[in-house]
């Protein structure tokens, strides 16, 4: 997740006033995909959540 400026290559998606856009292409691959705001006992931050396939990798390489 990163701030960013639309591309012609983006779809933009407006929830309660806040504006989030994802490339059209990688779109297809993840969704439905869900954006929520989150509070807890550990802090608070977004929460992102899609249909994509999670690889067999351990996430910092290619092991």
């Amino acid at each position: 997740m990163a701030l960013d400026e639309p591309k012609d290559d983006d779809e933009l998606m407006d929830n309660n006033g806040i504006t989030y856009l994802i490339n059209k292409q990688l779109l297809e691959q993840v969704k439905p995909v869900t954006v929520d705001f989150v509070e807890s006992g550990y802090g608070s931050g977004f929460s992102i959540s899609s249909n994509l396939i999670k690889g067999n990798s351990c996430g910092s390489c290619s092991c």
